[in-house]
């Protein structure tokens, strides 16, 4: 510390005739925060402003030589470290003024020392439009005196804010999500032009100019990303990816106007999954959210992030696929179980086709050959090819490996055709089957094949619990909440207790030669088709199934 910071390091001991000691000490109160600065080192510095070498690296320089030599409490306050006066007297400048204000403060430091008025009106993030002022002391010209005051826009200190900003920094990049900080404060001003144009749906507006979207993603620029966007993003440093947000949207441009019509629409935030090419080349699929600032926020500080979904949607196809398989394989066990019926339902037609045929051939041979007849004959032979290869093409449909496909249904006719299926295994067993379906049911929107194999397995397990002469009883109807209902109802011995909580899980069967898909995987259809199915015992014995199903208009 030189002499004069010395003589300035305690105002006991300074001469109370000193006009920048008593400025120091007559404060008014109004939160005006006061320092005075020693310049004698910083003389050579202060001089080569004169000799046009100013810049950043002089500005830091010659704030790192001057010297704070005295403070009062509204400066220590606002820009003194942690233990009071003796940590920020002695120090220099840059240990204690905010970076972003280097270059005004020299500037004013080297006009006072030259004796040119050095004052300015500047923002910082403590005070909003405040005045800084620099001036000498004729009687010490090593000395000068700074104020800064103006309305407090934070009554925390320099050091308290910088150290709360550096939290939170450290806390964004250490997230285990990757975030990127985006400055778009380049569209207010072409959202205020828009406005005043009169443009009121901008998605329309960029649909029909897209040179907008591409400008905007060229101004609105990366400011930070967190050290997990630079993992997704392929990148070592931040530095690739600060600059033009355009590489956010290059594998996705239409995801930038949607982006840019929930901002135009003052949305909080928005969210949609899109596709992202990273800096190595790659391209994933991310979940993008953007959370947009408003007032009174910092307007210069969005946030996007990235969720990489890709390895999640792979398993989700994986899943989906796995899933389809094993529903096939529960359809081809079921048809198994249905071959003699299916070989009845064939045969059938197969012998009125040979029965007419025989007729026919007859009619035919004789001396006088009835063609009316024949031709009769030769239309059932028709209709019964028909209805053997409409038997057959249910069969594959239900045994061929398919993607699902949705449709509105009517869901009594979807119940008609599972019937076809298990029509044999009723009459063989002489069971009384009664239906009561509704009128009027609204549709469901389902895939016909799933929702069949839902119902056949459910008929097969009314069955084979009532054995032979027994009662079944279908049943559509509306159900309270929105949706169609769906109902078996048998006259066997109904369900143990004990089973009640497990009677879908898979591989679970009370069956000797079951394996327990059937109903697990009549669960996982009604689940994927939006609605619920479940099993209990019917007050009047036996057991009920029931599956609900949304109506088409609210199906998923």
């Amino acid at each position: 510390m030189t002499e004069a910071s010395r003589s300035f390091a305690g105002a006991e001991r300074a001469d109370p005739a000193d006009p920048g000691i008593d400025r120091l000490r007559e404060i008014d109160g109004d939160g005006t925060a006061w320092w005075a600065l020693d310049i004698s080192d910083a003389r050579a510095l202060i001089a080569a402003v004169d000799d046009g070498t100013r810049s950043v690296e002089w500005a830091s320089a010659l704030l790192a030589a001057v010297r704070i030599a005295d403070a009062d409490q509204n400066a220590l306050h606002a820009l003194g470290p942690l233990g009071a006066r003796w940590r920020m007297v002695g120090q220099p400048v840059t240990a204690c003024w905010p970076s972003e204000g280097w270059g005004d403060l020299a500037e004013l430091v080297a006009a006072a020392a030259a004796g040119r008025p050095a004052s300015r009106r500047i923002s910082t993030s403590l005070f909003d439009d405040a005045t800084i002022t620099v001036s000498g002391n004729p009687a010490r010209p090593d000395m000068l005196i700074v104020s800064l005051g103006g309305r407090v826009a934070d009554h925390r200190s320099f050091w308290l804010v910088r150290a709360s900003e550096q939290r939170y920094r450290s806390l964004i990049h250490h997230l285990p999500w990757a975030l990127l900080q985006v400055d778009a404060t380049a569209m207010a001003p072409i959202f205020e032009a828009l406005r005043c144009r009169g443009v009121t749906d901008i998605g329309a507006f960029l649909a029909a100019e897209p040179e907008v979207a591409l400008r905007s993603r060229d101004i609105v620029r990366v400011t930070d990303a967190n050290l997990k966007a630079l993992q997704v993003l392929g990148v070592e440093s931040a530095d690739r990816v600060i600059g033009s947000v355009d590489f956010v949207f290059s594998a996705s441009p239409e995801t930038a106007k949607r982006v840019i019509k929930a901002h135009f629409d003052g949305a909080r935030s928005y969210t949609e999954v899109m596709k992202l090419r990273t800096f190595d080349g790659r391209l994933r699929d991310v979940a993008l959210t953007v959370t947009y600032p408003t007032p009174p926020e910092r307007l210069d500080v969005s946030m996007l992030s990235l969720d990489d979904i890709t390895d999640r949607l792979r398993t989700d196809v994986q899943y989906r696929q796995l899933q389809a398989d094993y529903s096939r394989a529960a359809r081809i066990s079921m048809l198994g179980e249905l071959a003699t019926s299916i070989a009845h339902e064939v045969n059938q037609p197969l012998a009125a086709i040979v029965t007419n045929a025989e007729t026919s051939l007859r009619w035919l041979a004789r001396d006088e050959p009835n063609l009316a007849k024949a031709m009769q004959l030769t239309g059932r032979i028709a209709e019964s090819a028909r209805h053997a290869s409409d038997i057959v093409k249910r069969v594959r449909a239900m045994a061929a490996p398919r993607a699902a496909e949705r449709e509105a249904l009517e869901l009594n006719i979807v119940v008609f055709e599972a019937l076809a299926f298990v029509r044999h295994e009723l009459e063989t067993r002489a069971i009384d089957l009664s239906m009561r379906l509704g009128s009027s049911l609204p549709r469901v929107l389902g895939d016909r094949v799933q929702l069949q194999q839902v119902i056949v397995n459910l008929i097969l397990n009314a069955v084979q619990a009532v054995g032979t002469k027994g009662r079944i009883e279908l049943c559509t109807a509306p159900d309270p909440h929105d949706g169609v209902a769906f109902t078996v109802h048998d006259s066997g011995p109904g369900i143990a207790p004990e089973y009640l909580d497990r009677i879908f899980q898979s591989f679970f069967t009370t069956k000797d030669e079951g394996v327990g898909i059937g109903l697990a995987i009549c669960q996982s259809i009604i689940t994927a088709h939006g609605g619920t199915i479940g099993a209990a015992n019917h007050p009047d014995g036996g057991a009920r199934f029931r599956f609900v199903l949304p109506v088409a208009e609210r199906a998923p």
